[in-house]
């Protein structure tokens, strides 16, 4: 009875490596979401590195630096909006999948 209802498969056959395409999706998406914080301190802390008046280099404008900063925490705020829009389809995708089945 060990083997009787599974003729169809081999009995060394190993399960596949590859995951179905919207767990994978969902897994990279939430791969991204966790990485996103470290990308914007990351970010954020660039100015930190630009030359000063100090090392006798061109300075980079105080109101530059204000800028970019801005724009970073633009950026991050909308990569976030889209990292959640992104999450609410596929789950509403899984939602719809698991019901018709």
């Amino acid at each position: 009875m060990s083997g009787e209802g599974n003729k169809d498969k081999p009995s060394g056959a190993r399960p596949s490596l590859f995951l179905e395409r919207q767990s994978y999706r969902r897994r990279r998406l939430t791969d991204a979401a966790r990485l996103s914080p470290f990308l914007g301190a990351t970010l954020l802390a660039l100015p930190l590195l630009w030359p000063d008046r100090s090392s006798g280099g061109a300075a980079v404008p105080l109101s530059s630096a204000m800028y970019y900063i801005f724009a970073c925490w633009g950026a991050l705020i909308l990569a976030g909006l889209i990292f959640g829009i992104a999450a609410r389809r596929i789950s509403a995708r899984e939602e719809r999948d698991a019901d018709i089945e």
